[in-house]
């Protein structure tokens, strides 16, 4: 029998867990919400079910139906709230940085909502058990969760609930050692229990506001109860090969579907590679301009918010290219983040995306429940002047972007990446290798990449090439203008991407990121392998 389904998420773990599903009949929701309970077990310095959560969802024959679970700031979350406490900026970490509701949990509903329209969805005790077990017994602690867990020990060492779950041996989690959360695990099975609700409403709810008000956060049981996700209209850019999709603001999905837009009306196919990195690199940096200068929370975005992806637009970013480098002193977002991807027997496809910002977010662990806060309200700025400024009941700019892609001559792609500032710079060079170079997208993925800015783990604003192909580049790149510095191979900085590709007879391509503890996977449904 060929293979029907396909799963792709950055720990292996999570994968299987997501493609069991999907084997046992279930959707693609089922199976990402699953999944998406798991890493937040297996991967907790990337994600939480008290972060943000962004959905692409794509039955066949329609159009992809997009989900903001991203949560807005509190009632009292105002610069005048964080001033009269002596701040300048909003802090990374503590309290004070918890100040955006978790909305993930809420997109998990919506999306069961959205897909139950035409599917049958199972019951989340059945697709939370996996994670709660997990929890209970206990992960091996990666590579990746390791070097966070060192990382931020410093930041920490205020944060008490913290130290007391994420640093069990009075050190940080060192690689190999297993770790448990048998407080997560029963926050989960009162999840399965009672639905996704009782986070916003009710005991848990009540518990978890009394907590982060404890520790100095402005959020209170009222943001909670009146928290909803929403359904919203993707962005969507044509290029050649077809339509690509992303989210819309407060997502820089803008700025991904300007680089490739940008790019696709600058190729040139007789290009060789340095001259190819070249016009992805000046797209990105036009890309990057003009979404600081736009994406902000819905309400607040300019009256030329409808044009950004207008064809006169587009070429206008790109006639504004050369062969000389744009000098770029860009102070760049970091970002902690799961993307994963899955399709079902059906067809229907999710481009699927988690996060809590920082490294384990605001490092405000919330006693009893095995939950840390996420800190993306880090992103707004108390300067009343910025298009990001802080208000209540705002959104603040958002890295986490999933993306999809529908080719012309039918294949539909899932795609994405972890990694802040290079999300959108990943997704385009895996994207641009696949489309435009011809490369499997295994080896679009897994091919030595570049970043320029900030990503996760990382405080330089530089572009960064990994070795091997800065050895092969640089020096035609540098004359053009290009400051390169080089890491090594196969680096985390890089992000950790993925892809899965539906070809019109069903073929199936799933990929992960070597640079990750992924896997992508491919089956048949019903049990049979």
């Amino acid at each position: 029998m060929a293979h029907d389904i396909a799963f792709t998420a950055p720990h292996s773990g999570a994968a299987e867990i997501g493609l069991q599903v999907l084997k046992d009949g279930g959707n693609a929701v089922d199976a990402m919400v699953a999944a998406a309970a798991a890493i937040s077990v297996l991967y907790p310095h990337m994600n939480s079910l008290a972060g943000d959560g962004f959905w692409l969802i794509q039955k066949p024959g329609e159009q992809p139906r997009a989900i903001d679970a991203s949560g807005c700031s509190a009632k009292l979350a105002t610069i005048d709230w964080y001033q009269k406490r002596n701040y300048s900026s909003i802090p990374g970490r503590g309290g004070p940085a918890a100040l955006t509701i978790g909305g993930t949990l809420d997109g998990w509903r919506l999306a069961r909502q959205i897909i139950a329209e035409s599917d049958p969805v199972k019951p989340l005790k059945e697709l939370l058990a996996p994670a709660a077990k997990l929890a209970r017994d206990g992960i091996r602690v990666t590579d990746s969760l390791a070097a966070a867990s060192r990382k931020v020990e410093s930041d920490m060492a205020a944060q008490l609930d913290y130290k007391k779950l994420f640093m069990p041996l009075k050190q940080p989690l060192i690689s190999g050692q297993q770790f448990t959360n048998s407080a997560l695990a029963e926050t989960l099975e009162k999840i399965a229990a009672d639905g996704t609700d009782t986070f916003y409403r009710g005991e848990l709810a009540a518990h978890i506001a009394g907590a982060l008000e404890q520790q100095g956060s402005p959020i209170r049981y009222q943001d909670l109860a009146d928290y909803r996700a929403k359904e919203v209209t993707p962005l969507a850019t044509t290029i050649r090969h077809g339509t690509l999709y992303n989210l819309p603001a407060p997502s820089q999905g803008l700025a991904s579907l300007l680089i490739l837009a940008i790019y696709d009306a600058i190729y040139d196919p007789e290009w060789n590679t340095s001259k190819r990195i070249h016009g992805l690199l000046e797209a990105t940096k036009r890309a990057f301009l003009v979404r600081d200068a736009e994406v902000t929370d819905p309400s607040r975005v300019s009256d030329g918010w409808p044009e950004l992806l207008s064809k006169t637009h587009i070429d206008r970013l790109a006639a504004d290219i050369d062969q000389l480098a744009m000098p770029w002193p860009h102070v760049a977002e970091p970002g902690d983040t799961v993307w994963m991807g899955c399709t079902d027997a059906n067809g229907t496809m999710v481009s699927f995306i988690q996060s809590v910002y920082w490294e384990f977010g605001s490092g405000v662990v919330i006693p009893g429940t095995g939950l840390v806060w996420n800190n993306r309200g880090a992103s707004f700025s108390l300067d009343s002047n910025d298009v990001n400024a802080l208000g209540p009941k705002l959104k603040p700019f958002h890295t986490l972007n999933p993306a999809m892609a529908e080719l012309l001559d039918g294949r539909r792609i899932s795609y994405g990446t972890m990694g802040g500032e290079g999300q959108p710079q990943t997704q385009a060079t895996l994207l641009s290798r696949y489309l435009y170079d011809d490369f499997a997208i295994a080896d679009a993925i897994a091919e030595p990449r570049w970043l320029l800015g900030r990503t996760w783990g990382d405080t330089d604003h530089d572009l960064k090439m990994e070795q091997s192909l800065y050895d092969q580049q640089a020096a035609k790149l540098t004359q053009v203008g290009h400051e390169i510095r080089p890491v090594p191979d196969c680096n985390e900085l890089m992000g950790h991407a993925g892809a899965i590709v539906r070809h019109p007879d069903g073929e199936l391509e799933a990929a992960s990121d070597p640079r990750s503890d992924g896997a992508g996977l491919t089956a048949s449904s019903m049990g049979a392998n």
